[in-house]
C-alpha cells in the first residue's frame, strides 16, 4: 500500500499523467475511506485533497468525472547500481571512434 512520503504515478484514462507524493492520509467519517492528501511535483506545485477508499490507494481503477484513474506506487532505483558493461570493440574498428572523456575539473585550470 502506498504510504505517506511515498510518490506515486498518476494514470488518467490508462496514461501517465503525473507525479505526486503522498503528505497525509486520515479516515473519513465513512469506514473504508479516507482523506488522501497529494502534492502534485509539477511547476508550481500543487495540493490536492481526494476522498479514497484503501483499495485505490493500493492501486486499483476509480473513476472521478466519469475518467478512470489509479495510483502507483513508484519505486526509486536501488542505489549502487552497477552500469553495464561496454561490450568489446568490434573487429575491424578504428581507434578514432572511441569516446574521449574531458575533465572538466583541468578545463577550468586553463
Amino acid at each position: 500500500m502506498a504510504d505517506i512520503n511515498d510518490i506515486v504515478l498518476i494514470y488518467m484514462e490508462d496514461k501517465p499523467q503525473a507525479f505526486a507524493r503522498i503528505e497525509a492520509i486520515e479516515p473519513d467519517i465513512k469506514r473504508g475511506w479516507y482523506h488522501v492528501q497529494l502534492l502534485f511535483l509539477q511547476i508550481p506545485l500543487t495540493m490536492v485533497t481526494w476522498i479514497l477508499r484503501d483499495a485505490y490507494i493500493n492501486g486499483d481503477p476509480f473513476t472521478m468525472e466519469g475518467k478512470p484513474i489509479r495510483l502507483e506506487k513508484v519505486a526509486a532505483p536501488k542505489i549502487g547500481k552497477q552500469p553495464e558493461k561496454e561490450s568489446p570493440p568490434e573487429p575491424g574498428a578504428s581507434a578514432a571512434n572511441k569516446s574521449k572523456v574531458i575533465s572538466l575539473k583541468d578545463l577550468k585550470k586553463k
